[in-house]
């Protein structure tokens, strides 16, 4: 049964002019139609009292201490009580889940029916398991006085119990793409009587590869449904599968799309490769911490990290999608009581941790994708803390770093600890979308600096930070009659790190160092 749509007082053109429909600081009323007669009431949206929620939720709030709704929860919830289709873009840690679940707990409640067998009447989506059981807990918790039948559906775990508490169908159902459509082929669950479709994290969903497995999913739903689809940011493939998916939606931004939370002190210490362990090490001991999330682009990586750091007597834990359902619940738990203060985790895995008190996330690896830096840092700072974003920058990830400040429209400030102190890669270097910058340029994530200056990253201006960047006019040096030289004469400022020099013994023309071409640097001709 489709749910009652209720009208908001103004016009359908002042609500698409204004892209959101409602807002904390409009401060109109809302009509809310087909509940034992019309109803109308203003309100202010400073409290949950306003949005005239079943009582037994509001009980439930009060209980958990809820007083004022965040800006995504005002804006969200009278919309998706009047049975539009809605995009909300907000950062994470924001209350995205409360802005969905509080309003279907609502319209379950005031419209009570049996499900049929292996069916849903609520269909929630998220990229990860650990993601899914919060949000699950989260329905639990709310619906607490409800009698609200739910399921969590996800891989990593037998199948069995899960079919068995689908039999007679459930209010919600909340899963991750692969186990869904395993459940749907092995005819355990039927998606013809998904009245609300919610799609969360989708950009998440995208860069994980989910996007055909969810279009599959769509295909199985009913058309006359409500759908909500939720996103830190929005690239451009995820409003690409919006249009497809979604019917004349109402777009929810409480925050510029790629911004970073504003109480986050971000910094980047540009390392060598080879010291980033120490380097952690050295940072996890000198920094006042209390929850530290450190992210790997690598499952090998993270348990390397984990390991390293426990020789070098800090308390960590791992958790990858190599782990076992078992395992990465374990470590959840034991970092959320605070036993274990420190969690290596890669992109995948972290994205379900929701965990009060992070002070510092760091950036063993730079994300070579910007948006998901976004993400990363979002996991401090949440609930109005405050938090400390650090990432180590070696020579191969300048072109992430530059892409990441293009993105969040910010030059981080950077301590250069590497072994040569100011030597950088030149501004010809390609970012990692492929474009590259013409030499003496000024790059992205490089401002201030001219083509000969010293950068405008790191401490100092001079003296042994200065950096010197090739240029059309440079010339190579002449070949060395002592010690070892390069494989050609590098541009001028960059070592050519002991190679042996066969190009000039055998007449080849010689050419720019192995480090420079990986920079993406002009060869010599």
């Amino acid at each position: 049964m489709a749910f009652l749509a209720r009208n908001l007082p103004f016009s359908s053109t002042a609500q698409n002019a204004r892209g959101v429909l409602l807002s904390r600081s409009a401060g109109r009323s809302v009509s809310r139609n087909g509940r034992g007669g019309a109803q109308q009431k203003a309100c202010s949206l400073t409290n949950f009292d306003d949005f005239n929620l079943n009582a037994a939720i509001t009980r439930a709030l009060a209980e958990e201490k809820y007083e004022t709704p965040t800006p995504i929860q005002a804006q969200t919830i009278p919309i998706v009580m009047s049975g539009r289709d809605v995009i909300g873009i907000a950062q994470t840690g924001t209350g995205k889940t409360a802005a969905f679940a509080l309003p279907i707990l609502d319209r379950l409640s005031r419209n009570p029916r049996m499900s049929e067998r292996k069916s849903c009447r609520v269909l929630v989506l998220s990229p990860t398991r650990e993601l899914s059981g919060q949000i699950l807990d989260s329905f639990r918790t709310y619906g607490r006085h409800l009698r609200i039948r739910s399921a969590l559906a996800i891989g990593g775990v037998s199948m069995g119990a899960q079919v068995r508490s689908l039999l007679n169908g459930v209010d919600v159902l909340v899963a991750t793409p692969g186990r869904l459509l395993d459940l749907v082929r092995g005819n355990a669950l039927r998606l013809d009587g998904v009245e609300c479709f919610v799609l969360d994290e989708a950009d998440r969903m995208l860069d994980m590869g989910f996007i055909n497995d969810i279009r599959k999913i769509v295909t199985k739903l009913p058309r006359e449904r409500q759908t909500l689809m939720f996103s830190a940011t929005m690239p451009r493939a995820i409003s690409e599968l919006a249009a497809q998916m979604l019917r004349d939606p109402a777009k929810v931004a409480v925050a510029p799309v790629a911004a970073t939370a504003d109480r986050v002190e971000q910094r980047v210490i540009r390392v060598d490769r080879a010291a980033k362990p120490s380097i952690l090490v050295e940072v996890l001991q000198s920094e006042p911490t209390d929850r530290v999330l450190i992210f790997t682009r690598t499952k090998h990586g993270a348990d390397k990290v984990a390991r390293r750091l426990g020789q070098s007597g800090i308390a960590a834990e791992a958790i990858h999608g190599n782990k076992s359902q078992g395992q990465r619940e374990r470590a959840l738990s034991a970092f959320r009581d605070g036993k274990v203060k420190t969690l290596v985790a890669t992109d995948i895995a972290a994205r379900g941790i929701d965990v009060d008190g992070v002070s510092h996330v760091i950036n063993f690896d730079l994300p070579n994708v910007p948006e998901t830096y976004v993400h990363r840092i979002g996991r401090t700072a949440r609930a109005g803390a405050e938090g400390i974003a650090i990432s180590l920058c070696d020579g191969e990830e300048t072109a992430f770093l530059r892409d990441i400040e293009k993105l969040i429209r910010i030059s981080i400030p950077v301590t250069d600890k590497r072994s040569h102190a100011g030597r950088d890669e030149p501004h010809a270097a390609k970012n990692a979308s492929g474009r590259s910058h013409a030499p003496g340029k000024h790059a992205p994530g490089n401002r201030g600096k001219s083509a000969h200056g010293s950068s405008s990253h790191g401490p100092g201006k001079s003296g042994q930070n200065k950096e010197r960047h090739w240029h059309r006019r440079d010339k190579p040096r002449k070949p060395s009659h002592q010690g070892q030289a390069g494989h050609g004469q590098a541009p001028q400022g960059h070592s050519n790190h002991g190679h042996a020099n066969h190009s000039q013994a055998n007449g080849v023309r010689p050419i720019a160092s192995v480090a420079f071409l990986q920079a993406g640097g002009p060869t010599e001709r």
